[in-house]
């Protein structure tokens, strides 16, 4: 039979183990959290793992002596290496010589910032080839002590890059040396870079300045040209008006501008460029400017030569008329001769008759005299030295004027010219007295072809609308031709068909034609014998058709 002694000891060993239970529950729950904490580490340590594992940048950690102690996967496709074979290897002996001097001399190239340094060198394979590593490290330290722990560093390949740096390197310095005049210009028409040739001739500074690399944003624009500074007026509105519409939808423009410089206004052709590429700004724009002024001065040399050589040739074409307008100049000159003398007779046969009666040769005498007038102007304009202005002029007129000053010449030889041109033709852009010289020189070429050729008794000069914006004209003789040997150098300086001849006829003509905008061409020859010259002219543009 229990006593009240032992029902108390069996009481308390009751609570006890109900205590134990609950410490024991209160184990397992711990157990537990404890349990999901390692494995959500050891996910985390796996997830950890596998970036480390999956970047293409090579993750190491580092001993005070540069051992590697952890490398990632990243070192077989950068440097060869399997992880493994790197542990216990030192970097420092994998350094370019040169580059491991920098960093233990902690070289300006080494960059520091809020802890992390970074470094630029090269480091060597497997294979013994050197790659191009940028490598950001940091250090661990003991925070009782201060001493070093290692090292954590990660590295990636940038040789790429820097081969690219190098050739953008090697442009801007090709950029900068040129002569030509290179301009950046932005959306607002600033010019916020220049080469050093286009400085010079804008009278700017240099384009970098100490402690200045990279300035900011309100100092470039302080810095920076405007694009009127270094355009005339005139090239200002066609950059305004046309270039920058035209790369704007085309992507580039090329043609003729003038810049500004110290002693005036400097000739370029210009290539104006928008910038295209990832990083580009759709609204910068690069312009780049050769000095045509040495070409110009050329070019207005060329063409002063060619008008004094252009005038030596009419006044030896002159010389070849001087006949026909002896005869020209004779006609009015008899009339004048014959109306003088009969008014004479009739003023000594009646003193006294009224004036009157001589106003009919009186006034033959003053038209002849205008006649004669305007036959020496037309000499005179023809012989005339001065610059070849293409406008819009009559063809019709013009060939009228040259068949008249050749006629004569044709009328002794015996040779019809025939001059047959529609009414309807448009005006020619063309020089009246550049384009009446060439006309004369192909008549009298086609007149001595004819001269002494057995069944040559016609020059035809005619012309037809051969386009929207064209005229051709034709001068045809039946004479021997142009051998085939011939035809390729006809309008070269200096080549004649006759002995007597200089040859410069057809190499002016020819000339002042394209300084016309227009052509001259020896046409194909044809079954029926004989030369024909073909020159085309642009024709002034007809009405607009009439709206609908």
């Amino acid at each position: 039979m229990a006593t009240p002694g032992d029902q108390a000891e069996v009481e308390r060993l009751r609570a006890r183990c109900q205590a134990l239970e609950a410490d024991n529950a209160a184990l397992i729950e711990k157990n537990a959290a404890l349990e999901a904490q390692a494995a959500a580490l050891d996910a985390e340590k796996r997830h950890y793992q596998w970036l480390a594992d999956s970047t293409t940048d090579l993750i190491s950690r580092h001993a005070r002596d540069g051992t590697f102690l952890f490398a990632s996967a990243a070192a077989r496709d950068l440097l060869g290496y399997a992880p493994e074979e790197l542990i216990g290897v030192s970097a420092y002996d994998l350094f370019h010589p040169a580059d491991l001097k920098e960093l233990l001399e902690k070289s300006p190239r080494i960059y520091y910032h809020d802890g992390f340094y970074q470094q630029t060198y090269r480091f060597r394979a497997k294979d013994g080839h050197y790659v191009w590593f940028e490598t950001t490290s940091r250090t661990r330290r003991d925070p009782a002590t201060g001493e070093l722990l290692d090292v954590l560093c990660v590295s990636r390949d940038v040789g790429r890059r820097l081969e690219a740096e190098a050739h953008r390197e090697r442009l801007a310095r090709v950029v900068e040396s040129t002569t030509d005049y290179v301009l950046f210009l932005d959306g607002e028409e600033r010019i916020f870079t220049a080469n050093e040739a286009a400085r010079r001739l804008l009278n700017r500074p240099g384009r970098a300045r100490p402690g200045r690399d990279h300035p900011d944003r309100d100092q470039r624009e302080e810095d920076a040209l405007r694009l009127e500074q270094a355009y005339t007026a005139e090239s200002l509105a066609v950059l305004r008006e046309v270039v920058l519409p035209a790369v704007a939808r085309y992507g580039s423009w090329s043609g003729e501008l003038a810049m500004r410089g110290p002693r005036g206004s400097v000739p370029v052709l210009s290539v104006v460029m928008a910038h295209h590429g990832p990083a580009a700004e759709a609204d910068h724009l690069s312009l780049i400017n050769r000095d045509i002024g040495l070409r110009k001065a050329a070019e207005a040399q060329e063409r002063r030569h060619q008008e004094q050589i252009a005038h030596a040739n009419r006044l030896a074409t002159t010389g070849e008329l001087a006949s026909n307008i002896a005869h020209e100049l004779n006609q009015p000159l008899g009339a004048i001769a014959n109306y003088a003398s009969g008014a004479l007779m009739r003023l000594e046969a009646d003193p006294t008759a009224p004036a009157g009666e001589l106003a009919v040769p009186i006034e033959r005498i003053s038209e002849q005299v205008q006649r004669l007038a305007e036959r020496l102007r037309h000499i005179r304009t023809f012989v005339r030295k001065g610059q070849t202005r293409p406008r819009p002029v009559a063809l019709p007129e013009v060939v009228k004027a040259a068949c008249r000053l050749c006629d004569w010449q044709f009328q002794q030889a015996g040779i019809a010219l025939d001059a047959a041109l529609p009414e309807a033709l448009p005006r020619v852009q063309a020089d009246p007295v550049a384009l009446e010289q060439v006309l004369v020189n192909l008549l009298l070429n086609a007149l001595e072809a004819s001269r002494a050729h057995p069944g040559a008794d016609r020059v035809t000069l005619d012309a037809r609308q051969s386009g929207p914006r064209e005229v051709r004209f034709t001068i045809r003789d039946r004479g021997p031709g142009v051998p085939g040997a011939e035809r390729e150098r006809i309008f070269a300086p200096f080549h004649s068909g006759r002995p007597e001849g200089l040859g410069m006829g057809l190499a002016i003509s020819h000339s002042l034609m394209e300084a016309m905008g227009g052509r001259l061409e020896l046409a194909p020859a044809g079954g029926s014998g004989g030369a024909t010259f073909a020159g085309t002219l642009l024709a002034e543009p007809g009405p607009l058709p009439p709206a609908r």
